[in-house]
């Protein structure tokens, strides 16, 4: 009898979710709108319904399923399923993703956060190629972290072990960061941390000549992609937000390998397409700062599973845990 796993990958707007073979192949995936009002109470059911159109649809019974996987923004206690906390989703304090999901599905399910999924499906099937000491980064709307040791999610007590994205880098006079604390990696090396810095030169540079000033005076906005696009075509402003953001983020890259000393570091998420532009700097600022040991044995790579790579190790939570 074929074996199945179930990948969800739960987003803010978005939830992604596929059926996978125990090897950890995609068979087939689909997407379905996240509805958070309500206090999110229709999220869990909502999956539950898809997932069971799904089955039907591919005439896989429920005992041919080995359980879901599901990546969760916010700390997870991975044991008893629960968020403890989730900003976009609506949900309150310490909600049992886990029950309610079991009960609407009638399937074992197992919750982490999505950015120890997303480390686990690159150490499973993408960039970290098998390797058990891996420190995944995605930077996306904001910045998210998983680490990997020994080749399993370095939880912490509270579930908030690998929260990258809220190191400090900037002490003083700092940008207010979504999680109460300012000067976060995330307010610099995020999408909307790389616009806001652009946002911030554009008002104080108003009289020169640049492509990016351009945009953002025709448009009336500007995207983290308009940085990338212009600082390859030398203009200055977007140069200098571009200096600024390897700086921090290959400082802080280096202080975790310091820690930790992986095999791998792995950058994913919708900025790590900015690709040499960005990584070349990031790498020079590493090397720098890497202790010679560390230096010589960690190496910086990018993601290569893309959006899949959630649902992917959110799977292989469903097949080891």
């Amino acid at each position: 009898m074929e074996r199945w796993l179930i990948g969800v990958d739960l987003g803010g707007t978005s939830t992604k979710l596929a059926l996978l073979n125990t090897y950890g192949e995609i068979q087939h995936k689909w997407e379905i709108p996240t509805d958070n009002s309500e206090e999110g109470r229709n999220i869990t059911v909502n999956i539950a319904k898809s997932i069971d159109e799904k089955l039907e649809e591919w005439s896989i019974e429920k005992s041919q399923v080995q359980g879901i996987g599901m990546g969760a923004p916010g700390p997870v206690d991975l044991d008893a399923g629960i968020v403890y906390h989730s900003v976009n989703l609506g949900w309150q304090d310490n909600y049992p993703v886990k029950d309610l999901l079991e009960v609407e599905t009638g399937l074992s399910v197992v919750v982490d956060n999505d950015a120890n999924c997303a480390a686990l499906g690159e150490m499973w099937k993408g960039a970290g190629n098998g390797g058990k000491d891996l420190v995944c980064v995605t930077l996306g709307t904001g910045v998210g972290g998983g680490v990997i040791a020994n080749g399993d999610i370095v939880q912490g007590v509270a579930g908030s072990g690998g929260e990258i994205g809220h190191i400090t880098v900037i002490p003083e006079g700092g940008a207010p960061c979504n999680c109460g604390k300012t000067g976060c990696l995330e307010t610099i090396a995020s999408a909307t941390g790389i616009v806001r810095q652009a946002t911030e030169k554009i008002k104080i540079n108003e009289n020169m000549e640049s492509e990016l000033l351009s945009i953002y005076q025709t448009a009336g906005a500007i995207t983290a992609k308009d940085v990338f696009d212009t600082a390859r075509s030398g203009d200055k402003l977007s140069l200098e937000v571009l200096k600024e953001t390897a700086f921090h983020l290959g400082f802080v890259l280096a202080n975790i390998a310091n820690t930790l000393n992986p095999e791998k570091i792995v950058l994913g998420g919708g900025v790590s397409k900015a690709g040499d532009i960005l990584l070349k700097p990031v790498i020079e600022h590493f090397q720098k700062y890497a202790f010679p040991g560390v230096r010589n044995t960690t190496t910086i790579d990018l993601a290569i599973l893309g959006n899949d790579a959630g649902v992917i190790g959110a799977a292989w939570l469903a097949k080891n845990k």
